[in-house]
């Protein structure tokens, strides 16, 4: 590179750098810097979705149409979360659902810009919808906080994901594939978990729902834990991190709704 293209580069990166400090974590301040604006996370949501969506090998999407009290369940969730006013980007971002169908994955993720994917997997593995919500919490927390742009910045750099943004099929592939087994930080992990007690602390749910999936995932014993646990690690310490912060921000809701969840469930397919 001469010195000339050097320059630019500079340049560039102040650019962004400018932007990122100016307008980037406004709504959650003191959470970190990160490069990309929010409407650059909406479009590299919409180019990983769009990736998912169209790989129906690797992605099988249940028929929002064929599967709609499912969907509808599964929205309602959601809408409860979106709904406790604590979302920061509730209304900037889509958070649309999509359900995997592969038993074998007990996984959810959150794209950038809020595109919820939830595998039959971990919803056939839960007991109850506070359990549900709490997962969803976690993992709407995650694109909350913006958390993948900023992890994907630091695995990546800012040229694939602005390839990404740019159309770039390889670069899209690349940055799905890594983005579904995504390895968050342990400060993330733990923002997350701290969004999802949050969220769920002005509704009626048991705001730390998600706990009650780590002590399932403990129980399973060493040899059998899912690969989803290579991703969010040490579940005892995160057990009495949600009973504790449920605790200290006071939350009352006590409900399971364990009989409508196991009636959505029914609904899967087999």
């Amino acid at each position: 590179m001469n010195l000339i293209s050097k320059k630019f580069a500079f340049i560039f990166f102040l650019t962004l750098l400018t932007t990122a400090c100016g307008v980037m974590n406004e709504k959650n301040k003191g959470k970190g810097v990160n490069l990309f604006t929010i409407e650059q996370d909406k479009q590299l949501g919409a180019q990983v979705a769009h990736e998912i969506d169209s790989n129906k090998r690797e992605y099988p999407l249940l028929d929002s149409v064929k599967y709609k009290e499912v969907y509808r369940y599964l929205y309602k969730v959601r809408d409860n979360i979106l709904n406790s006013g604590k979302v920061d980007y509730k209304d900037e971002f889509l958070w649309k659902l999509k359900v995997i169908h592969d038993d074998s994955v007990m996984n959810a993720f959150c794209t950038p810009g809020g595109y919820i994917y939830v595998y039959t997997g971990i919803l056939k593995f839960l007991d109850s919808e506070d359990q549900l919500a709490g997962v969803l919490g976690h993992e709407i927390g995650h694109a909350d906080m913006r958390h993948s742009t900023r992890q994907m910045t630091q695995m990546f750099g800012v040229q694939l994901l602005l390839d990404v943004l740019a159309g770039n099929r390889a670069a899209i592939k690349q940055v799905t594939g890594a983005l579904i087994g995504l390895k968050f930080s342990r400060n993330h992990e733990t923002e997350a978990d701290e969004r999802s007690v949050t969220y769920l602390c002005p509704t009626v749910y048991n705001a730390d729902g998600a706990a009650a999936f780590f002590e399932k995932i403990q129980s399973l014993g060493g040899g059998r834990v899912p690969e989803f646990m290579s991703t969010h690690p040490d579940p005892g310490n995160r057990i009495e991190h949600f009973h504790n912060s449920r605790i200290t921000l006071g939350c009352k809701g006590n409900q399971t709704f364990k009989t409508e969840y196991q009636q959505m469930v029914s609904k899967l397919p087999k």
